[in-house]
């Protein structure tokens, strides 16, 4: 009686052992005898005790990675200092396990070789557009990059006295713009208005009253001498008859 209990309670310690709890972020990577059976998880599970089964737990939440600042050259030969963050997560626990050994490591080192790549083969306006060269080369390994972000760019200080000079260049050609183009409007607008005036003379009075009454505004001591436009019309055609009638010079 007492060895079967004996042998009951070290079934019961055998079955037990092989209990495992995976958390909501976690998956078992299951092999039996070596080989790749399955997942696992999450929550409670079970795999054969005694070395026959072995779990792997994988963490499949996001990762961040910090890659370490990077001095190369751009494509318009240009020395940039470049740190990089990179965020993944794992897609496929058993891809993470058996086609890498490391995973975090090889994202790493990932990072830093194609952060030299995607330098390298873009110009500098070019270098913040492209970040998807590295997606391809690692969902193999059953991971999932989220993104991939320039953290911090530095630029030689004379690179940077070009560029604010640059910056300074356009800044004046869009000011120049605009005010050539206001000018221009308002040489229109001011078209506009002397054709209307020369349409209908009563017009030109009543635009002459108003600059009166706006100086008079103003509560100063300006003299203003009022002449009909009828007078200058006149003149301009008597000057004209004369110039018409004048004897030739000999």
């Amino acid at each position: 009686m007492l060895t079967t209990r004996i042998i009951v309670a070290l079934v019961l310690v055998v079955v037990l052992s092989g209990l495992r709890i995976a958390q909501e972020y976690q998956r078992g990577v299951v092999f039996r005898l070596g080989r790749y059976r399955g997942l696992r998880g999450p929550g409670l599970y079970w795999i054969i005790p005694l070395g026959i089964e072995r779990a792997v737990t994988i963490d499949i939440r996001t990762r961040t990675v910090s890659a370490e600042r990077q001095e190369t050259i751009t494509r318009d030969s240009v020395t940039v200092k470049v740190n990089a963050v990179i965020w993944y997560h794992i897609v496929d626990a058993g891809k993470s396990v058996i086609a890498v050994s490391d995973a975090a490591a090889a994202v790493y080192q990932l990072a830093l070789t194609s952060l030299r790549n995607i330098i390298g083969q873009h110009d500098l306006d070019e270098v913040l557009q492209e970040r998807n060269s590295i997606a391809a080369a690692s969902t193999r390994w059953g991971i999932e990059l989220e993104r991939f972000e320039m953290k911090d760019v530095e630029l030689p200080e004379a690179m940077q006295q070009v560029m604010a000079m640059q910056a300074e260049a356009i800044r004046e050609k869009r000011a120049r713009i605009i005010k050539a183009e206001a000018e221009l409007e308002a040489s229109r607008k001011l078209g506009d208005a002397a054709e209307q005036m020369a349409n209908n003379p009563v017009a030109v009075e009543l635009r002459r009253m108003q600059m009166v009454t706006e100086v008079g505004a103003e509560n100063n001591s300006t003299t203003v001498l009022m002449i009909p436009s009828d007078f200058v019309t006149l003149a301009r055609s008597f000057s004209q008859y004369l110039s018409e009638h004048a004897p030739p010079k000999s």
